[in-house]
């Protein structure tokens, strides 16, 4: 890189951020001191200089050519929500002045019946409130037309409750934060001023389709995925996607995706071809988990948006092809205490590393005992398609930490860890932690959470879904756990035990009780399985069985205990998710029925008439042999009438509502469509092919 691209660059980083960089040129010093102690340390936000933050941030946005302002928000669709309001305000003399307001800034009012509530809000009860999110940062959206301030806020209800997937984040995150400070206390830490905070990077993996080819794919635009589709001869066996050199076209569009990402502050890092043609990735460095969820969402964004400009569409949904991988989005978690270090990077001294295999095992402790929460956390229409195969994990939740690491649990369970397989002896007690080098695992890509060197990383997330669920179950699971631990710790301490001995003793039981809970082996096959069932080990395949775990009697306590969702948002958001699951297949359902009767099933009459018309043709005259074209002849027959058939079985399905029954009867839909496409000539095809979409763009 170039002297004059550095500068370029460095200087664009975040231009279009109302970042504190930014704000200290435009707030006074009492202002700026404030809203950093909020932003870094978590005080409460001081009213006082809501309008003084407000007028600096209308400055900082007119500046940047924008007219309009809009509270930015995540509602439980999954995806944003924005309502812009102008600046313009009548000064009662025929003109008009520009204003922005402290109160405007703090809270705003979309109408809450419009949006999914699973009956937290009903149309008489409409008024629902979306408030400041200081510690995430105000941002600049632009367009081809003008420009909007984005301020990053919550969603809730009248009575205060949670209607978007913002305010439980932060309400575990603080549970989270509570927990580690209380277990940093053990080990000496007592750092009033300083918070615990858990960190992610999530990996982003999308599709691209020419745009062109897009446009002609009726399922991929009401479905985000492909309804029909034969998988060509050549796809992603021979390996040559991934890492491989990016076409030119592809890299401009990831150039420009980089430049938006960087001038919005979302610290993009990594991009490569994935695994299948037209796969691709992109990786972000690793923040606080509010500010990394919301410029995910961005990134989500801007991937959409910058495709358009270059003739491309992504596609996120995490099947958007059968038959070979899907997309998902690596969840890399992990924690940093208020020593300010991250407590899951093995240390350089027993001290160091009593920390950290005490959040390993808060962590097997954590998933054992709500898997089924974490699979919930990722159940969708689209992630059901995904899970299981093609380096997608199974439904099984289960914890990879690598041999070396195994290793040391194994000596915890046995009595305490005196030495690593790196080598070397250490003593009973704290020391008898053992130095563990860094990145000590191999990974496991059938693993749905596996330990990475620093992290762990969830890969069950999919690609199309908001980071927000699964890391509010993850929170709060760990927040659970190290209390627990805690609790544990205080008592045997008051009973006058040593502490190395009551660790000692209290991560031995955590590893025998949670044990089953490991594995390192290929999670794919039907041994592993087997495995999980004797061990007792939730296989939630379904969506359906999934989401049932919300409203458990231990997922209700979990939640309410830790303050981060009540029983009435437990239930409202069960209502909602399971309503988009079903609504989902109703509209892919529809769109098949469509797609099979008005596009496939009239080009594959067509072809049967121009066939027996040929095979007439040539009988008639006398020359030839016509008994291989009259095979084909039936073969295609075969194949129409099945598809006809098809056609009625999937509509008594959609007339019965039964999810497994529909999902069923497409699939054998799918089987004769797809059959018809291997033999159909490629002209009369009224669909773009697997081939076109994977290959041309």
């Amino acid at each position: 890189m170039n002297k004059v691209t550095e500068i370029m660059l460095t200087d664009a980083y975040g231009e279009n951020t109302f970042s504190p960089k930014v704000m200290r040129n435009y707030l006074s010093e009492n202002a700026f001191r404030s809203i950093s102690a909020t932003i870094t340390a978590g005080t409460p936000l001081d009213a006082g200089i809501a309008d003084e933050v407000a007028d600096a941030m209308k400055t900082w946005a007119l500046e940047k050519g924008a007219t309009h302002f809009t509270h930015w928000f995540q509602p439980l669709t999954g995806s944003t929500a924005e309502k812009h309001d102008s600046f313009v305000t009548p000064d009662g003399e025929g003109g008009a002045i520009l204003m922005f307001s402290g109160k405007e800034l703090i809270q705003g009012e979309p109408d809450a019946s419009s949006f999914p509530s699973g009956g937290l809000r009903a149309t008489f009860e409409a008024r629902g409130y979306t408030g400041w999110d200081p510690t995430s940062p105000a941002f600049i959206k632009e367009s081809a037309t003008g420009a909007t301030l984005c301020i990053p806020t919550v969603f809730c209800g009248y009575y205060g409750e949670a209607l978007g997937k913002k305010t439980p984040v932060l309400r575990s995150m603080a549970a989270l934060s509570e927990q580690v400070c209380r277990l940093g206390k053990f080990f000496g830490i007592e750092d009033e001023t300083r918070r615990a905070y858990a960190t992610l990077g999530p990996e982003q993996e999308y599709f691209l389709i020419d745009e062109e080819l897009y446009e002609n794919r009726l399922d991929l635009i009401q479905t985000g995925r492909t309804l029909f589709g034969l998988k060509p001869a050549k796809h992603q066996q021979m390996d040559d996607h991934y890492f491989g050199a990016i076409r030119p076209r592809v890299v401009e569009f990831m150039s420009d995706v980089d430049r938006e990402l960087w001038r919005l502050g979302v610290p993009a890092k990594t991009r490569h071809n994935e695994v299948c043609p037209a796969q691709f990735e992109i990786a972000p460095m690793y923040e606080e988990l509010n500010l990394a969820i919301d410029h995910n969402m961005i990134m989500m964004d801007v991937l959409h948006t910058v495709a358009r400009e270059h003739g491309f569409v992504c596609l996120l949904h995490e099947k958007p092809y059968a038959g070979v991988n899907g997309s998902g989005k690596h969840n890399n978690w992990s924690v940093c205490g208020p020593d300010g270090k991250n407590w899951l990077t093995p240390g350089d001294d027993p001290h160091e590393n009593a920390k950290f295999l005490t959040m390993i095992c808060a962590l097997m402790k954590a998933v054992d005992t709500h898997a089924d929460l974490l699979r919930a956390a990722v159940a969708s229409a689209g992630n059901d398609h995904r899970l299981g195969a093609n380096e997608a994990p199974p439904a099984i939740i289960s914890i990879f930490l690598g041999e070396q690491l195994m290793d040391v649990i194994g000596q915890i369970e046995a009595g305490g860890a005196k030495s690593s397989k790196s080598g070397g002896t250490i003593e009973i007690g704290v020391d008898s932690l053992p130095s563990l080098p860094r990145d000590a695992t191999d990974r496991n890509r059938t693993s749905p959470f596996a330990f990475t060197g620093n992290k762990f990383e969830f890969r069950a997330v999919g690609s199309s879904q908001s980071c927000a669920g699964a890391n509010v179950v993850l929170n709060t699971i760990v927040a659970q756990s190290l209390d627990e631990i805690c609790t544990e710790l205080d008592g045997q301490l008051a009973d006058g035990k040593e502490f190395n001995a009551s660790l000692q003793d209290v991560l031995q039981q955590i590893v025998t009780t949670h044990k089953r809970i490991l594995f390192g082996g290929d999670n794919y096959t039907d041994e592993w399985l087997a495995d999980a069932e004797s061990r007792g080990l939730p296989n939630l395949k379904k969506s359906t069985e999934a989401l049932s775990s919300i409203l458990s009697d231990k997922s209700i306590e979990l939640f309410g205990k830790y303050k981060v969702l009540s029983k009435e948002e437990l239930e409202s958001r069960h209502e909602v998710y399971l309503e988009v699951y079903n609504e989902e297949l109703a509209i892919e359902c529809r769109c098949a029925i469509t797609m099979a009767k008005t596009m496939i099933a009239p080009a594959a009459i067509t072809y049967q008439g121009e066939l027996a018309d040929t095979i007439k043709a040539v009988s008639d005259v006398g020359v030839g042999d016509t008994a291989a074209a009259k095979d084909l002849l039936g073969e295609v027959n075969e194949w129409t009438g099945k598809l006809l058939t098809g056609i009625k079985n999937v509509e008594a399905a959609a007339a019965g509502g039964e999810a497994l029954a529909i999902l069923k009867a497409q699939d054998e839909l799918r089987e004769a469509a797809d059959s018809l496409e291997a033999v159909l000539p490629n002209e009369i095809w009224p669909l773009p092919t697997y081939t076109e979409m994977l290959f041309m763009y």
